[in-house]
């Protein structure tokens, strides 16, 4: 019997690997990227870092953690952090490209599937580092209302047993308990799955850029 729990530290690895067969927009994105390690030190490692409590993971029979959710109780402050503080660590290990082009502030609490389309003109690894780059704190889109965002994945094993609503509902208690008033997510238009999951769950969609699909939720 599955299990939900709080991160603990020790649990990155387990993290990192659910982020990578999951990244390809719920699909193994293992070898998509000239370095696998990518995925995780965007979308799931700086959240379990800044803000662990935060951080809830599944848990199978055999302690084997099979899915997680991550959450930033305040967008603004928590990309000011992953600009200044998280991101420069990596600079010499992955260089910005050239020619930064700017992006979509939309895409900022996006998912990889959103954030690291691949172009005729550029490989999927640039245009990850390309949105990690131009990841900025200050005013966010959805901010002042859903000034919260998470990312949540499940290995397909963990799927369709109600864990991800679970997931969701213990994220929502642990920021209503910080006092969060507000908390959004943004998924690929092209995720049917998630697009029809997250009204049932009780969020809203937003206005939003062509491409994505932002939902947001009052706490």
């Amino acid at each position: 019997m599955t299990r939900i729990r709080p991160f603990h530290p020790g649990d990155e690895a387990a993290l990192a690997d659910i982020c990578l067969r999951t990244a390809d927009a719920g699909a193994d994105a293992t070898g998509i990227l000239d370095d696998d390690d990518l995925w995780a030190e965007i979308f799931v490692l700086p959240y379990v870092e800044r803000h662990p409590d935060f951080a809830f993971v599944v848990e199978n029979d055999d302690e084997g953690v099979v899915g997680y959710i991550v959450g930033a109780p305040d967008t603004a402050a928590f990309e000011e952090w992953f600009a200044t503080q998280w991101w420069p660590r990596h600079a010499e290990r992955w260089p910005e490209p050239a020619g930064l082009p700017p992006t979509h502030a939309a895409e900022v609490a996006a998912g990889p599937e959103v954030a690291a389309p691949e172009t005729p003109v550029q490989s999927r690894q640039e245009g990850l580092l390309r949105y990690a780059y131009a990841r900025v704190g200050g005013s966010q889109p959805f901010g002042a209302e859903y000034p919260a965002h998470l990312h949540i994945d499940l290995l397909p094993e963990a799927q369709g047993q109600g864990l991800g609503r679970n997931l969701i509902a213990r994220l929502e208690l642990a920021l209503r308990s910080a006092g969060v008033a507000g908390l959004h997510l943004v998924a690929s238009a092209e995720n049917v799955g998630a697009i029809a999951f997250y009204p049932r769950v009780g969020f809203t969609p937003l206005e939003s850029p062509d491409g994505t699909q932002a939902f947001g939720k009052v706490l």
